[in-house]
This record gives structure tokens, C-alpha cells and sequence, in this order.
């Protein structure tokens, strides 16, 4: 028999120290980003770091374990609900400001723009996810004539990735601030018709 995570099964008191673990990981991933110090987690889940490693295998193999509930179920939320939007005007105005809306609420969704941690597969793959819409979106945007014609599929990457940076490293201006942003970015991509 094994457990969940591919391995032998685990005793109890073993099994409800992986379970404190992933909790914590969730929690403290979803304040401070995949970044957080282990010692946090740890103390969290009431364990020591070499308990993490030694479960777990350290950082990224908790990451793998946990990115869906700190962050991928959030971002391909964001992505479904974008292509649902019919007139391409909308979905780009309604991605934009969903991806930049969570880009400051989780800042794991900063890591994974960074690509931050390159060994973890599920961030690795939910980062090809992103490129793959955004290069979509922005093929879409110029074939509706919404976007301005040389803004590329780098450029959109670009934008998240700069945001990406000064979120992580500049700090999180005050909310308003960072709003009245996001619609500089709507302004400066989108083509003079955006606004008829």
C-alpha cells in the first residue's frame, strides 16, 4: 500500500505530520509566495525543516504538492473565464485585470510568472499554460483589430513579467495605485479603435 504522494505508507502519526505540513505550506505559500522560508512552514505545521525534506524532499517537491491549492486552480480559473468572453475586447480587458488583480493578492502567482522554481514541473507546466493563452489572446486581439499591431506575444510576457518583478522585489503599492495601473496597460496596448 501507499500514500498519496507515490510513496510506502505512512504511519499515522507520520501521515498527520505530512497532512500539517501541506496545510501550513498552503497558508504560508498563499501570503508570502513560493519564496517563504521552510523554517515558517515548519514551525507552522509544528515540525522540523528536515521533516519537510525528508516527506517531502524540500522546496519544490513541496511546491508540486500543494500548487494547486495555493495557485494553478486560481490562474486556469482565470484563463476559463477570459475564454468564455465572446467579444475579444472583453476578454482581454477581463484577463488583464484578473491576472494583475491576482499577480497582488497571491504572490506565488509571481513565482510562477518568474518561473522561479525551473525543478517543478506543474509550475513549469502552468507557466507553458499562460504563454500558450497569452500567445493566443494577443493573435486574437490583432485579427479583432483591438490591439495596437507591434505589440507581441513577448511583449504581453513582458508586462506580467515586469509587474511580476516589482511586486516581488518594489513592494505592493497601495491597491488604488496599482488599479489606475492596470488601466495605463489596458491604454497603451490596445489601438486607438479600443476606445470607440
Amino acid at each position: 500500500m501507499s500514500d498519496s504522494l507515490g510513496g510506502p505508507a505512512l504511519r499515522a502519526d507520520a501521515r498527520r505530520n505530512v497532512d500539517r505540513i501541506l496545510h501550513a505550506a498552503v497558508q504560508v505559500f498563499r501570503e508570502r509566495g513560493f519564496s517563504a522560508p521552510l523554517e515558517e512552514i515548519a514551525a507552522a505545521a509544528n515540525v522540523s525543516k528536515a521533516t519537510i525534506f525528508n516527506r517531502l524532499g524540500g522546496r519544490v517537491g513541496l511546491i508540486d504538492a500543494v500548487i494547486d491549492d495555493v495557485v494553478a486552480a486560481e490562474l486556469r480559473a482565470v484563463i476559463d473565464d477570459a475564454q468564455s468572453v465572446v467579444e475579444v475586447r472583453e476578454r482581454i480587458r477581463i484577463y488583464i485585470g484578473a491576472l494583475r488583480d491576482l499577480q497582488y493578492r497571491l504572490p506565488a502567482v509571481n513565482d510562477v510568472l518568474l518561473r522561479e522554481y525551473r525543478d517543478s514541473e506543474p509550475l513549469l507546466a502552468l507557466c507553458d499554460a499562460g504563454t500558450t493563452f497569452h500567445d493566443d489572446l494577443v493573435a486574437q486581439g490583432h485579427s479583432a483589430g483591438v490591439l495596437v499591431h507591434d505589440f507581441t506575444s513577448a511583449d504581453f510576457q513582458a508586462l506580467a513579467r515586469d509587474n511580476a518583478l516589482a511586486l516581488k522585489y518594489g513592494g505592493r503599492p497601495p491597491r488604488a495605485d496599482y488599479d489606475r495601473r492596470t488601466a495605463f496597460v489596458l491604454g497603451g496596448i490596445c489601438s486607438s479603435r479600443w476606445l470607440m
